[in-house]
């Protein structure tokens, strides 16, 4: 699933993320080289590393 249609980031991708010590969507996004933009997909990356760190 695409979490953020700006830069073409997937769900996999801010999980690796999470999993590798990203705390934040901004963090999850640097880790894939990249940056939020419109700010739309923030909440839903949040969300998904909660449920990684909640799971690790």
């Amino acid at each position: 699933m695409v979490v953020c249609v700006c830069n073409a980031i997937r769900e996999r991708e801010v999980r690796e993320a999470a999993r590798n010590g990203a705390a934040s969507a901004c963090q999850a996004y640097a880790l894939c080289g990249k940056q939020a933009k419109c700010g739309q997909c923030v909440p839903f990356a949040r969300a998904i590393i909660d449920a990684e760190r909640a799971a690790a």
